[in-house]
């Protein structure tokens, strides 16, 4: 029998605890995986109580999370409060969010669970705290080197069953984004998003449709010398290397119907060219993914929703997806040695 998935508690403020309690009150109708939630007990019964849910917690570890799934939101406790009331985060919020992903991830290189599923954070909580990350995905890539001794090229992939696309630059203001883009960078990143599709995905030939920085790609350099001089020669690297790789394409036509059907991925050079398609296509069940790590990481796609944090109002099916993605995935790694030389490719 698999393991189950280890689900962060997320900022306790925002609508993760709302959201984990809701999937888990419907985990029938969902056809949930196991898991469980490294979380507060307290702060998941109060939130339960506000929104009416009558949802059972139950304390366990690990290795009995299973069992108790099908009677109880099986919670592993943090040993450390988190106070936050909804959409008022406090002086719990950060040190309750970072090591509910320690202990995830501790979980899974541990052996204890299947893979992580992450709730979101609100990073400029954690910034306050001394958070050294741009975000989740690199400081997972931290963890995994710190916890497995293999370094990781992390790649944030959102996905769904419309689209799938990858930023190749993240979180970085958009004036900086012709700087950081380099030749080996979309090289590393087109490497580990094939891998990881044949991999875990089974996609047997993976097809990357790779966009130009610059309108209609720059328009033979009249728009931009970046496609040329940065972007194109990175295709013929990955073309070289046996990737099915193609472009640099025109952002603004490659996200029609017909046009997606020609790819299973989408590389873009920056992070609102990829989540704009993703989020108009598929808000309420696109997945975030990070590629390149030796165990599997998802996400829902959106944020911790302040506004609406306990008042019920909150959609749960981003994180079902997740969890079912997470499931999916580890299936597809069970059994399968990932090498220090693959974690790194």
């Amino acid at each position: 029998m698999s393991l189950p998935l280890a689900l962060t508690l997320g900022e306790p403020a925002g609508i993760g605890p709302d959201i984990t309690l809701a999937a888990w009150a419907r985990r029938a109708e969902f056809d949930l995986p196991a898991f469980y939630i490294l979380a507060d007990p307290q702060c998941l019964a109060r939130r339960a109580k506000r929104l009416g849910l009558n949802v059972p917690i139950e304390a366990v570890t690990p290795a009995t999370a299973r069992a108790a799934f099908a009677r109880a939101l099986p919670v592993v406790p943090l040993g450390l409060p988190a106070t936050a009331e909804p959409g008022q985060p406090d002086a719990t919020s950060a040190p309750a969010a970072i090591v509910s992903i320690d202990r995830a991830v501790a979980d899974v290189t541990g052996g204890l669970a299947s893979a992580v599923v992450t709730n979101p954070v609100a990073k400029s909580v954690l910034y306050k705290a001394g958070f050294a990350d741009p975000g989740h995905t690199e400081y997972l890539a931290r963890l995994s080197f710190e916890q497995t001794g293999n370094p990781a090229w992390p790649v944030m992939m959102l996905w769904s069953p419309e689209v799938a696309v990858v930023p190749v630059t993240i979180h970085v203001p958009f004036k900086e984004v012709p700087e950081r883009l380099t030749r080996d960078l979309i090289f590393e990143t087109g490497r580990v998003v094939a891998r990881d599709l044949i991999e875990r995905f089974g996609i047997a030939r993976p097809r990357l449709a790779v966009a130009g920085l610059n309108p209609h790609a720059g328009e033979d350099g009249t728009l931009g010398k970046e496609d040329s001089l940065i972007v194109r020669p990175a295709i013929e690297r990955l073309v070289a290397d046996g990737i099915d790789a193609r472009g640099p394409l025109a952002a603004d036509t490659m996200f029609h119907e017909a046009a997606r059907k020609t790819y299973d991925v989408a590389l873009c050079m920056y992070h609102d060219q990829a989540l704009i398609p993703i989020k108009t296509l598929a808000f309420d069940h696109g997945v975030n993914v990070t590629l390149g790590l030796p165990f599997v990481r998802t996400s829902p796609d959106h944020g911790t929703a302040f506004d609406i944090a306990g008042s019920g109002k909150a959609n749960p099916s981003s994180l079902v997806a997740a969890l079912k993605l997470a499931a999916r995935l580890a299936a597809a790694d069970r059994g399968k040695q990932r090498t220090p030389a693959a974690a790194r490719a």
